[in-house]
This record gives C-alpha cells, sequence and structure tokens, in this order.
C-alpha cells in the first residue's frame, strides 16, 4: 500500500511538474506501481496475505471471547450478592 502511495504522489508531482521529479524518467516515476506488483505477487504466492488474514481472524475472535467471559463473570458477581 505505501508503494501504491508512493506511486501515487510521484506520479502527480510529474504531471504538474513539481521539484525534480518533473525532469525524471517515466521508467522512475512509475516504478513503484511495478514494486506494488511485485510485492502482492510475493505475498499471495508466499502465503503471507493468508498468514496476515487468520492472524486478525484469531484477534477478533480472542477479543469476543475475552469480552462474553468478562460479561459472564460480570453476571456472576452481580447474582451472587
Amino acid at each position: 500500500m505505501y508503494l501504491l502511495g508512493l506511486g501515487l504522489v510521484l506520479l502527480l508531482m510529474k504531471y504538474a511538474a513539481l521539484g525534480p521529479v518533473a525532469d525524471w524518467s517515466w521508467w522512475w516515476v512509475l516504478s513503484p506501481f511495478a514494486l506494488a506488483v511485485v510485492w502482492w505477487a510475493w505475498a499471495d504466492n508466499s502465503g503471507y496475505t493468508k498468514r496476515k488474514a487468520m492472524e486478525r481472524e484469531e484477534q477478533r475472535l480472542k477479543g469476543r471471547r475475552d469480552r462474553t467471559k468478562s460479561a459472564l463473570d460480570a453476571n456472576y458477581k452481580n447474582k451472587k450478592r
């Protein structure tokens, strides 16, 4: 995602002829987009994307379990009194 942001900034700077980017070759300006494609291909093929998605899902489930346990514990304490 950072590479896409960098690519967009460089593209806008080249288009608006701002700073030293205006003198750069289009190959240099568009290279972050190519690097983003390479990154996504690697991330998908290596399982990095799926592993991160599974970690997020586990965190979500753990948070839900913790909230449920604390709610049950609070209800138990209130009934006990």
